[in-house]
């Protein structure tokens, strides 16, 4: 061991230390160790300086001289470069034994398998040994012909047209900011950037800044941000099971090819190779720079990576003195600049057909493939969306995808229950009885212009009311609080393989930076970050508790308000009921309850989509009250408060109609009257059910339809005006592209928020109420097929390229989710119990009716339950000068029992049903749902042995590379070579 110990520090001194080509060539290949991997390429890594390492791969772009207009290069530095480039033919390339060979000796290990059949290796993707052909470094490969096309065509170059362009600032150049735009800018070429202006064409006061980030500058941020970059092609471990059940597959794979292509899968020939899924990956470093996977220095770092290291930047200069005048950001909200994006990949149309021309970039792409309405029933590239995007976007689209698709059980499960009660609709015993209940005289329903009616004229509410009313109505409640689980816990999984796939499993979102509006309320008080072990602005904790105090008083201020609508619309409801009750239209005047529930839901949506403008507003407003520390807090917070102030905005009248509508009116001769003045609205013979899927539905289908209006028809409306405007100001002018983004409409200024809000809320639809209205999943299944090629036309045509931004997951809204999935059961389990008439008809059908005193089932044991459910009432006490007695839906006694118009005991035997039907249905539900949440792990078995598996196959890694450095330091200084660690 001291010997080992000794040879470690010998290592460590003789670092800087390069190794001579007879060497290496005399130098025969090591056997694999005990800790050596298999089907692995064993390299003989080199010592060298960090100037060595980085300069191998130079890039041509970053000699070449910058813009003569902005920027220019020393004659000493010139000279430096040109020293550089004579010596990199002499620079050692890492050497890599023979793989056909290496691969051979390993393959008597039968307790690993390569991905291919026959462990052969793509040797085009690793780098040439420069030892067994002794010539300079060949130049690296040009672009691809897409590549180039995208890049030469559509202005996505400097012009001297060889630098790309990564980031776009624009600015005004009436804007009188000049100082800090001119440090700004003089910072960001001291951090090694190149900038290049260019005035806009249709707009001569409109200023473009073309940002490209060299190789040198690219390597170094990569490290400093730890991006994790390929570096060995990836090798699987398989056992016997594994092999069997890969002949398994193979013979399913034979069988598939006899049947039917599906119509759904893409085709995977259209999208380029994403080769880094199928590579180890680890953290960039320039020391070890030989050790990953280049094939191309302009492809190596995705276009989506360097934007956001070109970003990166941007938010860490100075444009000012001082220790909060840092990033792009601030000088945005100061007026600086206008706008700094991304520039999008060129035009998403081309004249040529992309079946025989091939894609002209990565946008063209997606547009065909993804973004077309003709698209609609194939799946998405969520890795191609990823690469363009960013892994946050991908996610969002990978969630919804999910999440439609999960739709289409529960849609089929709900059509079936609405056809069930549509086929049995004239069969049902209670829908026959209230139609052939002709001599039925029912008490009016209103004071005034209101007279009897009869039981059959609510024969069509009656048939309706059973679509959503039958006996799979339970069943459906039941199968929609496990989906709801189902389809959580199933996202958890899938989520983990997505993470897996794009390398996200050791990803650490990095320390955020302060939001500017916290830093200049609290820069006079600072602490030490626990972190970073710097000063900073803090913000007191009582202090942070009143702010806090405050913003939760104006969240149930503005709760209230909503209660107060909702009472609003209520009050309509008892005014107009008279006025259409007398209405001169026989149809308004014959179904004067559905006409007052149409109108008054009208009303409400109305008052509903103005309240959201407000509701935005006031969540702004107290959001920035709270002074959250960093942006992904001010999501956070903004998230929940708009969250909160939508649900109960949509919910509140739903709520009332489903558990107070019909609940407190009293009965004729002592009915309860709203300020002594207007008598509450009561339900029809059939209940209440009726309005609440009409309240529903019409809320549903019109917030759907006006969403996707707002999405994406007032950014057409918006785009095709500045295009109008550019046409009419210049005519024939050739735009470049980072001129055509500029006109396109910015990303919404809260990000994915709004998407998110409007899919969290329709599955608050779906489940929360979905026992009254089975066809919410089919609406929300139809609207989501539409608003998954919405957003992607949206995303890839009408907004500028968002900032390729990564996340491991959805954020706050899986606990938003869970807790909606909580509150369904809870909801539903009510909407059974007290809304429909499920319990009382249990409870006639076993106690009071023909069958409660028969041990063997009939199939008329609801026969006479409409008699039993309506109460008597003499019409000699309503004054009217009629004499008899009319019905009314309730359990009272008739005037001629001893206690008259009290409850019977029936009344008290449905409630305590009801009562207990709750308790039970909660309890069965909720312990189903942590069952099936038990069973269901968060990451798949073979995944997490995967996972293990490949972090040990790096960690094996590093120590052969470490191994075999330290051997070839023995052998250069004469000391006995070990294979094994000591």
């Amino acid at each position: 061991m001291v010997h080992h110990s000794g040879s470690i520090q010998s290592f460590k001194q003789q670092k800087g230390m390069n190794i001579s080509k007879s060497e290496m060539v005399k130098e025969t290949p090591l056997k694999p160790s005990r800790r050596s991997l298999p089907c692995l390429v064993q390299s003989y890594t080199y010592s060298q300086s960090l100037s060595q390492s980085t300069s191998l791969f130079q890039s041509n772009e970053s000699e070449s001289q910058a813009p003569t207009s902005l920027t220019s290069i020393s004659v000493d530095k010139a000279a430096q470069i040109n020293a550089e480039e004579s010596k990199k033919d002499s620079v050692l390339n890492c050497s890599f034994t023979d793989l056909s060979d290496f691969c051979l000796a390993l393959g008597k290990d039968k307790d690993y398998m390569d991905e291919s059949e026959h462990a052969n290796y793509d040797r085009s993707r690793l780098i040439k040994d420069s030892v067994l052909k002794v010539k300079s470094e060949p130049k690296p490969k040009l672009l691809s012909k897409n590549d180039m096309n995208y890049i030469a065509s559509s202005g996505l170059l400097f012009k001297d047209g060889k630098k790309r362009i990564d980031y776009i600032l624009v600015y005004r150049k009436s804007n009188i900011q000049y100082d800090r735009r001119n440090t700004f800018e003089k910072n960001l070429r001291a951090e090694g950037l190149m900038l290049e202006k260019e005035p806009a064409v249709a707009n001569s006061d409109i200023m473009f800044i073309k940002i490209h980030i060299p190789w040198d500058t690219l390597c170094k941020y990569a490290e400093r941000l730890n991006i994790r970059m390929p570096f060995r092609k990836k090798c699987y471990y398989s056992d016997r099971r594994s092999k069997s059940m890969g002949r398994m597959k193979r013979g399913l794979k034979n069988i598939m090819k006899w049947l039917p292509h599906n119509p759904m899968a893409l085709d995977k020939s259209s999208f380029p190779d994403l080769e880094e899924s199928e590579c180890y990956t680890g953290p960039f470093s320039r020391a070890r720079i030989h050790h990953f996977i280049i094939n191309n220095k302009d492809t190596f770092f995705s276009n989506a990576t360097r934007s956001r290291i070109v970003y990166h930047v941007l938010q860490r200069t100075k444009y000012e003195n001082g220790i909060s005048k840092v990033g792009i950001s601030k000088l945005i909200n100061n007026g600086a600049y206008e706008a700094a994006f991304p520039p999008h990949e060129g035009a998403y149309k081309s004249r040529q057909p992309i079946k025989t021309h091939g894609p002209q970039n990565n946008r063209h792409l997606l547009y065909e493939r993804w973004a077309r309405w003709g698209m609609w029933y194939k799946h998405q590239p969520l890795d191609l969306i990823r690469r363009y995007f960013g892994e946050k976007i991908g996610l969002y689209f990978a969630w919804l995808g999910w999440y439609t698709g999960m739709l289409i059980p529960a849609a089929i499960v709900g059509l079936c229950v609405f056809f069930y009660g549509l086929f049995t609709m004239n069969t049902s015993q209670v829908s026959q009885e209230i139609c052939a209940a002709t001599e039925v005289l029912m008490c009016p329903l209103c004071d005034k212009n209101c007279s009897l009616h009869r039981l059959n004229d609510s024969c069509v509410y009656a048939k309706v009311t059973y679509l959503f009313d039958n006996g799979g109505t339970v069943f459906f409640a039941i199968f929609m609080a496990i989906w709801a689980t189902v389809f959580l816990e199933f996202w958890k999984r899938r989520r983990s393989i997505l993470t897996y796939a794009w390398d996200l499993i050791e990803w650490e979102e990095e320390e955020e930076t302060m939001r500017p509006q916290f830093e200049a309320k609290y820069y006079q008080m600072e602490r030490i970050n626990p972190i970073t072990g710097k000063p900073e602005p803090h913000q007191p904790f009582s202090e942070r508790i009143t702010r806090l105090l405050v913003s939760v008083s104006g969240i149930f201020f503005m709760i209230s308000l909503v209660i107060t609508a909702v009472f609003a619309v209520v009050v309509y409801r008892l005014v107009v009921m008279e006025r259409f009750a007398s209405f001169r239209w026989s149809f308004v005047k014959q179904y004067w309850q559905f006409a007052t529930s149409a109108a008054g839901v009208c009303i409400n949506f109305v008052i509903i989509m103005m309240l959201n403008v407000v509701y935005e507003k006031v969540a702004y407003f107290l959001t920035n009250l709270e002074y959250p520390r960093t942006e992904s807090e001010w999501e956070n917070s903004f998230a929940l408060k708009m969250f909160l102030f939508q649900f109960v905005n949509l919910n509140s009248s739903i709520f009332y109609i489903a558990f107070f509508l019909g609940r407190f009116v009293g009965h004729p001769g002592n009915y309860n009257k709203l300020f002594d003045r207007w008598r509450l609205e009561e339900c029809h013979a059939s209940g209440c059910l009726i309005d609440l899927c009409l309240q529903m539905g019409v809320i549903m289908f019109l917030k759907q339809i006006w969403n996707n209006f707002m999405e994406l028809g007032y950014p057409l409306i918006q785009n095709w005006w500045s295009r109008h405007k550019i046409r009419r100001g210049r005519q024939d002018a050739s735009i470049p592209q980072w001129e055509n983004d500029w006109n396109l409409q910015p990303m919404n200024i809260h990000g994915l928020m709004d998407e998110y809000l409007e899919m969290v809320l329709q599955f608050g639809f779906t489940t929360i109420f979905v026992a009254a209205f089975p066809l919410a999943p089919l609406l929300a299944l139809l609207n989501n097929v539409i608003e998954i090629r919405l957003d992607a036309y949206k995303f890839v045509t009408q907004w500028r390229r968002p900032l390729p931004a990564r996340a491991t997951d959805i954020g706050i809204w899986y606990g938003i989710l869970e807790g909606i999935g909580i509150l369904a059961v809870i909801t539903n389990a009510f909407v059974i119990a007290i809304t429909s008439d499920y319990i009382p008809r249990l409870v006639y059908e076993y106690k009071y009716g023909p069958c409660a005193d028969q041990v063997e089932e009939n199939d008329n044991c609801l026969k006479g339950y409409v008699n039993n459910s309506l109460s008597f009432f003499n019409l000699s006490e309503l004054g009217i000068g009629k004499s008899g007695y009319c019905r009314y839906r309730d359990y009272r006694g008739p005037p001629w029992s001893s206690k008259p118009y009290e409850f019977t005991l029936q009344y008290w035997h449905i409630l305590a049903a009801r009562l207990a039907f709750i308790i039970v249905f909660e309890h069965f539900v909720f312990g189903i749902k942590s069952f099936i949440a038990f069973l269901i792990p968060d990451i798949p078995q073979d995944l997490y042995d995967r996972i293990r598996r490949e972090k040990y196959l790096v960690q094996e890694m590093m120590y052969e590379a470490e191994l075999e450095h330290l051997q070839q330091q023995r052998k250069k200084s004469g000391q006995p070579v070990h294979h094994e660690w000591p």
